[in-house]
């Protein structure tokens, strides 16, 4: 099984990628090189790194955490777990919207007030039988509060891959390949360039990726800014969701993966 690299090793692979030295990231995480010097030669960043360089790198710190196989904080976390059985429906009923009624559903996500967390948040079904990248991807995806069958229904709409919900906690067990081709599909959902994610996980990409098609874009975006929904909140969103779907305007969007 393919083991993750230090995070050092993955940070000095994503630093080449972007052709950034040393002294720029430092420059604009606001912190010193050594620091950063530091963190590529011994891999072992602190909390409060990893959130600066996130920042600068502009990456969630949350996923910076994960690839580094650090704990997740609660304020990173999404507020509520209930939310994640919504999401799957949130997210296949939004890619069937127009253009103008999806961003006028992220709008209204964006919103909605933030409140109060009411527990921790902390992943159940995963058990990873080692440190490889499927393992920490599919923690990425989990923090996006999707399960495993919220990954299956969300990739299948937005992504060439269509797999059981079951093969998810393969893959994040270590039990199934995380190939090239599924790494190229989650990171779309993740919003993160294909190439980088493969820098920072070791997974080595087999020629040029296909570009993500836009309802992979919109639906990473619209993951995002919905960890922070309540469930109540998003039973709300899913059902506002639902609604514009039947909207007459609305009819004969398509569903495909390319829309």
């Amino acid at each position: 099984m393919t083991e993750v690299p230090d995070f050092g090793v993955s940070l000095a692979h994503l630093l080449h990628h972007r052709s950034l030295d040393v002294e720029a990231l430092a420059d604009q995480a606001g912190v010193t090189a050594d620091e950063v010097r530091a963190v590529l030669a011994d891999g072992v960043p602190g909390e409060e790194l990893l959130r600066r360089l996130a920042v600068a790198l502009g990456f969630h710190a949350v996923d910076l955490l994960i690839l580094a196989g650090l704990p997740v904080p609660d304020d990173m976390a999404p507020l509520d777990a209930g939310a994640e059985r919504l999401m799957p429906c949130i997210v296949m009923d939004a890619v069937c919207l127009p253009v103008g009624s999806r961003r006028e559903l992220l709008e209204l996500v964006r919103s909605l007030p933030q409140e109060e967390r009411r527990s921790s948040f902390t992943p159940k079904w995963i058990a990873s039988v080692g440190e490889g990248p499927g393992d920490r991807v599919i923690r990425m995806l989990r923090y996006r509060n999707l399960d495993r069958m919220g990954m299956a229904k969300t990739l299948a709409v937005v992504t060439p891959t269509y797999l059981s919900a079951a093969t998810y906690g393969l893959i994040g067990s270590g039990r199934t390949e995380l190939t090239p081709r599924l790494l190229t599909d989650f990171a779309a959902v993740l919003g993160i360039d294909a190439y980088e994610l493969a820098a920072l996980t070791g997974v080595f990409l087999h020629g040029a990726p296909s570009p993500p098609a836009p309802a992979a874009l919109y639906v990473a975006t619209l993951l995002w800014e919905a960890r922070r929904l309540s469930a109540g909140q998003a039973q709300n969103v899913a059902e506002l969701a639902r609604s514009m779907r039947r909207d007459p305007g609305n009819e004969g969007v398509a569903t495909l993966s390319g829309t």
